[in-house]
């Protein structure tokens, strides 16, 4: 005798005004979680309701339908319809798809809650990955896709970077060959096939940390931070046909400058540029560097001042400014922190006084004098290439 195998029938499904709906105290959601109501409402006005609503008749105490159905499953939906309906984006009366539970069924209203909510498998990182970067690729710009999912465009930006690393990478990415944080690390470097070179590296290596395989990476290139790229500055890098390679997931300081010939080049020819300002001014050689050489201060002089007397003119100058600080600082004897503040200030005067009574004395080179130096600290002078110059 054949067994008959019993057919499963499919709950009905059906459109219930909005105004009909309640929500059910079954429903085994209680803590707030994933995306706001706000921006679920938002997402329902944009694509209108992707799921529908699961729901059971309300009886009375009687057992009799009352017209009322109770929503066990899909709460935060219809919180969000409910936040459409205040905002009068949405009629009251709305058709709203459900899915109507039989009356006599033997599942539970809180069974059907937990199934919907435990059985649902979220999405893979590389599937979002990758569909962010087919809407992309349909010409949606990174700052619709963003406004669509309510995250920044910075986080558009990271998912086309991840998805644009190398198919192969992506597939062992995708079966758990690799972590997140490792297909990070890949992303800095668009050249798919040293990639792969370093991927099979890694083989190899104990040292899969993604900071190595970032360093791999960019081996050869120079940091932005580097003294000749700070120098000539990225614009004018970028400008010249220089690529530069940034990390959207780590602090970069800049990123990496990918062809240090061009670089070189770029900074010889503002290295010249500069020495020919310092050329003009009539010193009798000048030699560019970009690094100074071990030593090179060997041998070299220290250049004495010689004191020039003052003629008659700038000697009143001096004293009548002296005379003036003299008073300030007895006048605001007592206030010890105007004092300080205009003691300096009146330094500062009195400075730029000296240095215009220096200019008329000729014995010092320009270079050499406290304007042409502003603030640099010795700090400074060894972080930036050099114009050595000699009278």
């Amino acid at each position: 005798m054949t067994k008959t195998t019993q057919k499963i029938a499919l709950s009905t499904s059906r459109d219930i005004p909005f105004n009909k709906l309640v929500l059910s105290q079954s429903n085994v959601r209680r803590v707030k979680a994933g995306v706001a109501i706000e921006e679920l409402a938002e997402d329902i006005a944009r694509r209108t309701l992707l799921q529908s609503l699961t729901v059971r008749p309300v009886r009375d105490g009687d057992g009799n339908e009352t017209g009322m159905y109770e929503i066990p499953a899909g709460g935060r939906r219809y919180r969000a319809l409910q936040l459409l309906v205040k905002q009068k984006r949405l009629p009251k009366t709305a058709p709203v798809p459900c899915i109507v539970r039989a009356v006599d069924t033997d599942v539970s209203a809180e069974e059907d809650s937990l199934a919907e909510n435990v059985q649902r498998a979220p999405l893979h990182p590389l599937d979002q990955f990758r569909a962010f970067m087919a809407l992309r690729e349909k010409g949606q710009p990174e700052e619709e896709i963003a406004a669509a999912f309510f995250v920044s465009v910075n986080v558009v930006r990271q998912r086309l970077r991840l998805a644009a690393v190398s198919p192969i990478l992506l597939d062992v990415y995708a079966e758990d060959g690799m972590t997140l944080d490792q297909l990070m690390g890949f992303t800095v470097n668009p050249d798919h096939e040293r990639q792969e070179q370093v991927w099979e590296a890694l083989q190899h290596s104990y040292n899969k940390e993604p900071f190595h395989i970032r360093r791999l990476l960019t081996e050869g290139a120079v940091r932005a931070s580097d003294k000749r790229a700070q120098f000539l500055g990225a614009e004018a890098y970028e400008k010249a046909g220089g690529t530069i390679l940034r990390d959207l997931f780590e602090p970069d300081d800049g990123g990496w400058l990918q062809e240090p010939p061009l670089l070189e080049k770029l900074v010889a020819e503002k290295l010249e540029g500069e020495a020919d300002i310092v050329r003009a001014e009539g010193w009798k050689w000048i030699e560019v560097v970009t690094e100074l050489p071990y030593g090179y201060g060997h041998g070299l002089r220290q250049l004495s001042a010689r004191e020039v007397p003052l003629n008659d003119e700038e000697a009143a100058t001096r004293d009548a400014l002296q005379a003036e600080f003299d008073k300030l600082e007895a006048e605001y004897a007592e206030a010890h922190e105007a004092t300080e503040r205009i003691a300096h200030l009146k330094q500062a005067d009195m400075a730029k006084e000296a240095e215009r009574l220096l200019d008329a004395t000729d014995w010092l080179p320009e270079p050499l004098r406290t304007t042409g130096m502003g603030n640099a600290t010795a700090k400074d002078v060894d972080q930036m290439p050099h114009v050595m110059a000699a009278e």
